[in-house]
């Protein structure tokens, strides 16, 4: 069993007399200790699915499961209690992350405050997740002495303070330099590495492709494609393949560019072969 496990998975929000479809029947897997990418456009869905998993937000159809979590069934108090234990966040914007009047260390130990840990322990683990993304040395600095990259690893080790399952971050190198965003991604590896844990990251920048080992396209509120970087025959040399993702009803979103190319629109042709489908655009399309 996945450790997040969406299926058939709705969101619809009113707006006034309308109705936005943010989430249309999204399946998607997601097993322990797994680093991916959620990449899509503005208004595919990723950032709606974000809340989902964070429990900001609860969809209005379908099941969502995060380790021995549903989602789906958890009242306000079993949900705050989820946000504070279970999942950790970090965001864009860097001032959102950090409280400016306190140190990196001090805001690394905050949630354990609300956690009930005592002194002791929670300056030890402060040191111990600052020390594990590289900001051993300023522990007594403030946001404001801290440069965008530095305040987004300190973001980290506040999202990892409470020990969770699930790491969330919506775009976290989205504010600084390449290089920044280089060590900010090197830092999620090692806290994947040394700690397990799940890490989910939401971005527009398809660059990300070759940082992580799986990237989940989304289109239209559902998983559309997939990129996986997977061991070549070697053993060492990493090789990436693009899947289009086929649902359990059996639906699958072809990739925009290749309906361009080859005009599909409305219909297409399918014709199976002993080991394929074709599929092929409709070549005698008839006039409204």
């Amino acid at each position: 069993m996945s450790f997040i496990e969406c299926d058939n998975l709705v969101k619809i929000y009113k707006i006034a007399e309308l109705e936005v479809v943010a989430l249309q029947g999204l399946d998607l897997a997601i097993d322990s200790g797994e680093m991916i990418a959620l990449i899509g456009p503005s208004g595919s869905g990723k950032s709606t699915l974000m809340n989902v998993l964070g429990g900001l937000d609860i969809p209005s159809a379908g099941k969502v499961k995060v380790g021995e979590y549903d989602l789906l069934e958890l009242n306000r108090r079993q949900q705050t209690i989820y946000r504070r234990n279970a999942v950790g966040f970090v965001w864009q914007q860097t001032a959102r992350n950090l409280l400016p009047y306190l140190s990196a260390r001090e805001n690394v130990e905050m949630p354990m405050a609300f956690k009930g840990l005592s002194s002791s322990e929670r300056k030890g683990r402060a040191e111990e997740l600052l020390d594990a993304v590289g900001l051993s040395d300023r522990l007594n600095n403030r946001p404001s002495q801290l440069s965008g990259g530095e305040q987004q690893r300190a973001a980290l080790a506040v999202a990892m303070a409470n020990e969770p399952q699930l790491l969330l971050a919506d775009e976290p190198t989205g504010e600084v330099d390449s290089e920044s965003a280089n060590q900010i991604f090197d830092t999620m590896h090692t806290l994947n590495d040394q700690f397990g844990v799940t890490i989910v990251i939401v971005t527009h920048d398809h660059a990300v492709a070759g940082r992580v080992n799986r990237v989940v396209g989304m289109r239209d509120g559902r998983a559309s494609t997939e990129v996986l970087r997977r061991a070549g025959s070697d053993g060492v040399e990493l090789t990436e393949e693009e899947f289009a993702v086929l649902d359990r009803t059996g639906r699958l979103q072809l990739p925009q560019g290749y309906m361009d190319v080859l005009e599909m629109e409305k219909r297409v042709i399918l014709r199976l072969h002993d080991d394929h489908i074709g599929i092929y655009p409709d070549t005698q399309k008839t006039e409204a």
